[in-house]
Parts: structure tokens; sequence; C-alpha cells
């Protein structure tokens, strides 16, 4: 039982509110803050009418701010900090959970804001800072990052001795209806699928142009989708918890009209995040296409179909012999829109987020350091996975296509 603050009223900040509001019997008290209260009203609203009194305070904060930030938590006193705002703001926020004495959860990694770049280095610099102050950081709540390195965990934990290969897949099935539209903020969502590929082999990275490694992977209940390899930030983290792995590689599928719109995108300059003059004014046009491009909170109503995430890996059993292991979730975005008002992809990263916060609360998931969630005990985390509307599966001894 305990006091949260979540950060971020988008449609991952939704999904975890209502997803805290449907557990009072772990969270005792809810405020939800961003820079627009008005946008944390309406979730509070909806909630409030969904789950009876349930009540959730909402605050205003610009979480570029370390001072309005402590200022908020000190009032509030929350115990853990759901961080879902922008990743350009994970160290303020970090800054302020250590000036207020609060526990720390995120859901990415920080990304300075001028270079499209994964890398966890300056959050784990933090680790002696929050360990000094007796606090818990846990890094990468999401569905990838997050389910992933745990499904990537329990696997480790309960059937390899040895684990070998490991290849993430995100698969996006469904159909929003519009011409070209992201499903998490348009600004990080372009600069993550625009970077080169990287992928871990033998002991080194690789890098290879963007979307130049690509084949068709079959997805369950949903078929063969094209799938591209890209870098994603939990590898980084998960070739370091896991040393055996010789090789790693992150894919996700996009569809061709997708692809299209983004290569237009980068050839006329709307992509890059770095200011230019217009009007006497500097601005940066991929922040001038967020504004024109869908709100990723507005696409749920209209979403069709599913994602499929998951992990698929190869090594050697707990008796030395070869095993070939995928563990996955599938999730409905219309399902996921009737629950909590928002799409898919939403709903996935905001579910395990919560879930995260629970672990914590739960005393299961708390010493003091900054963590990536592999760091932890799988087990009670995938149980309320399944509990909290994310079941998962799993397939042993097939044919993984990688």
């Amino acid at each position: 039982m305990s006091k949260i603050l979540i950060i971020g009223a988008g449609g991952v900040g939704t999904v975890v509110a209502h997803k805290v509001a449907a557990n009072p019997e772990q969270f005792t008290e809810i405020m939800l803050a961003s820079r627009t209260v008005a946008k944390c009203n309406a979730v509070a609203d909806a909630i409030g009418t969904r789950y009876g009194n349930r009540k959730i305070e909402t605050a205003q904060v610009n979480a570029d701010h370390v001072d309005e930030l402590v200022g908020l938590f000190n009032r509030f006193r929350p115990e853990i900090v759901i961080n879902v705002a922008l990743p350009y703001q994970d160290l303020t926020i970090m800054d302020a959970c250590l000036a207020a004495g609060v526990n720390y959860l995120d859901t990415a990694n920080y990304e300075p804001p001028e270079e499209a770049k994964f890398e966890y280095k300056w959050q784990w610099d933090y680790h002696d800072r929050f360990k000094e102050a007796g606090l818990t950081a846990i890094l990468g709540c999401g569905f990838d990052p997050g389910v992933t390195s745990v499904f990537t965990a329990y696997a480790a934990k309960h059937y390899f001795k040895e684990l070998q290969y490991l290849d993430i897949v995100d698969c996006n099935a469904g159909d929003h209806g519009k011409a070209f539209a992201t499903n998490f903020n348009p600004e990080i969502n372009i600069r993550e699928v625009t970077q080169k590929g990287k992928y871990w082999e033998d002991g080194q990275w690789v890098y290879t142009e963007p979307h130049a490694i690509h084949k068709p992977l079959h997805y369950p209940h949903i078929g063969a989708k094209e799938s591209y390899v890209i870098y994603h930030e939990e590898l980084e983290s998960l070739v370091k918890h896991f040393p055996t792995l010789k090789r790693a590689r992150f894919w996700m599928t996009f569809s061709q009209e997708y692809l299209t719109h983004l290569r237009v995108i980068q050839n006329i300059g709307m992509a890059r995040i770095d200011p230019v003059l217009y009007n006497g004014v500097e601005i940066v046009p991929i922040q001038f296409l967020k504004a024109v491009l869908p709100d990723p909170g507005t696409l749920g109503e209209n979403y069709t179909g599913n994602t499929s995430i998951g992990c698929r890996l190869k090594g050697l059993d707990k008796s030395g012999n070869p095993l070939t292991y995928y563990i996955y979730n599938n999730c409905s975005h219309a399902e996921a829109f009737k629950e909590t008002g928002a799409q898919g992809v939403s709903y996935t990263t905001g579910v395990p987020a919560m879930i995260g916060a629970m672990m914590f609360v739960k005393g299961l998931w708390r010493k003091p350091g900054v963590f990536n969630v592999e760091e932890f005990d799988p087990d009670p985390f995938l149980e309320q996975l399944n509990i909290q509307g994310l079941p998962w599966h799993e397939i042993i001894n097939e044919d993984l296509e990688v």
C-alpha cells in the first residue's frame, strides 16, 4: 500500500493511471502530473467514471526543471515515481528523486535532445548515488524494453544452462486507418527507427544501414510480416547481464507504406533534430512534424488488429542439450481501448510499468541502486502479467526462423 506519482499523461500515462487505479490494494493514493494539467484532469475524470469514487490527484509540472519536480515530490511524498514522460527528461527526474528521497521507475532510457542515441551509461552512472541514498531506480520497465528483458531472465532461470542466441521480435499487425501515424511520441519514434541498425555478435557491435537486414517472420495468430533489424536499448543491458550471448538482435515490423513515408520525411529534411531558421524563429523540423501528425493517444478508437512481441532464444538447456524457446504476448488494440481508452502499443508499455511499481511496493523488486529489470526475479512479475491483461505463451523446440 503506497502513494504513487505518475509523470506523463499521454497514451502510456493514461494506461498506467488506469491500471494503478484498478489495483487499490497496492496503490492507495495516486497523483498524475504533466506539463499540461488539462490532460491529467481528463484522464482522472475518465478513471473516476470507470472506477466509481477512485480519486486521482492531478498537478502541473515541467519535468525539465528539477526544482519544480522536487517541490511536487515534497508536497505529495510518493514512495515511487513512474516516469512515462519524454526520455529527454529521465535525468532531471532522477535528480529530483535523489533530492527528495523518492524511488524511481521508467520505461525508456535517457536520450540527449541534440543526438538520437540509445545508451544506458548516463543512467547507470547514477548507481552509486541511488545506492548511497538507499533508493531504488528501475530502468526500462515497459514492454520492449521491459517485458522482453524479463522474458529473457525467465528463460535463463528456468530453461537454459547457457543462453547463446537472442532475437527480440516486435510485430504491430494493427490498422489505425491513418495515412501515416506513429504509435508513440512521433519525435521519439522517428528518431528511433531512422538510426543505423546495430546488433551484438561475437563480443562486439555490428553496424548496418537503417533497415538493411530484413526477412519475413511468422507471428502467432497473425502470420508472416516483413521484419527489420534495428537497434533497441535493451540489447545493451541484456548482453551485459547475459554474457554467454553470442548474438543478440532486435526485429520490428514495418509496412512498405510506412517506410515510404519515412523516406520522404527524411529526404525533405523533416526528420532533422537540429534547429532551422523559419521567419526569424528557430524551429526543430521533427518537433514541427510532431505537431501536425496524429496524436498517438487519439488512435485507439478505430484501431483493429494485434501486436505480437516476444523473445526467440537458442542455447543449451539445463542438461546441456540444444534448446529453442519462444516466449511472447499478443495484445488486441480493440480490447486495450475498451479497457483504458488507449491503443495496444500504449497498453503494452503502461501495464508493465504499473507491474514494476507493484513489484517495488510489495518489496520484491527493491534494492538500493540503479537496475535494469532483468536483474530482478522474473517470476512474480510474469505472474502479474497474466493477471493484469497481457498473458504470455511459450513454444519449445520449434523452428525460430532466425
